[in-house]
C-alpha cells in the first residue's frame, strides 16, 4: 500500500491539467505514491477570486498557445488546442466524479483528456460526448448520466472546489504534498524532491 499522498487538483477544461496529468502519474508511480483526483470546479475558483481568463494581454495569450506547443513537442504528447475554447465543464466534472461507483474515475480522466485536448472534441460539454466515453469503459450511458445529474455528485462537486479553496488552491493544475501546496505542470521537479524527502 502507497505509504506517500499526492492530492491532484484538476479540470477538463485547463491545458495546463492536461500536461500535469500526463506528468504526475509516471512520478507518482516511481515514488510509490497514492495518487488522488480532486476535480476542481475552475470557473467558480476564478469567480471567487476575481479573474477572467481570457481577459490578459493579446500578447500573453498568444505566447502561452505557442508554450503549450514546446510542452507538446518537449513531452511527446498528441496536444492540439481545441478549437471550441473555454468550454463549460461541470458535467464532465461531475461524470469523472460519478465514474468512483465503478472504480473508473481514473480512467474517465484520460479518456476526457484526450478527447478534447487530442481529438478536438468539444462535445464532452454534454452528456452527448460524455456518453460514449462511458460507454467504452463498459458503463451503462444512462446510469452515468443519472449519476452525474444526482443531488449527492453534485454536491460533490462543490465540496470538492470549496474544499480546493479552503487549502488555498487558486488555480489548476494544483498539487498538495505533506501539506505543501505546488502550483503548476513545472513543478513536477519540486514534486519529485518532496516525494524523495518523505
Amino acid at each position: 500500500m502507497a505509504s506517500k499522498q499526492i492530492d491532484f487538483y484538476w479540470e477538463i477544461g485547463s491545458t495546463n491539467s492536461y500536461f500535469a496529468w500526463h506528468l504526475i502519474k509516471p512520478i507518482a508511480k516511481r515514488h510509490n505514491a497514492q495518487l488522488n483526483f480532486h476535480a476542481v470546479n475552475l470557473g467558480f475558483v476564478f469567480r471567487h477570486h476575481n479573474y477572467v481568463l481570457m481577459e490578459e494581454p493579446k500578447a500573453k495569450i498568444s505566447n502561452r498557445f505557442r508554450d503549450l506547443q514546446r510542452w507538446a513537442q518537449r513531452y511527446d504528447l498528441p496536444f492540439r488546442m481545441p478549437d471550441v475554447f473555454p468550454i463549460k465543464t461541470s458535467r464532465a466534472l461531475r461524470a469523472t466524479l460519478a465514474m468512483r461507483r465503478w472504480d473508473l474515475e481514473e480512467a474517465y480522466i484520460d479518456a476526457l483528456m484526450a478527447a478534447y485536448w487530442e481529438q478536438n472534441d468539444a462535445t464532452i460539454a454534454e452528456y452527448s460526448g460524455l456518453r460514449p466515453l462511458a460507454a467504452s469503459l463498459g458503463v451503462d450511458p444512462d446510469a452515468l448520466e443519472a449519476a452525474a445529474e444526482s443531488d449527492d455528485i453534485r454536491q460533490m462537486l462543490i465540496d470538492s472546489t470549496n474544499n480546493a479553496l479552503e487549502k488555498g488552491v487558486f488555480g489548476v493544475p494544483s498539487f498538495i504534498v505533506d501539506s505543501e501546496l505546488y502550483w503548476g505542470k513545472d513543478r513536477m521537479e519540486f514534486i519529485e524532491d518532496a516525494l524523495a524527502d518523505g
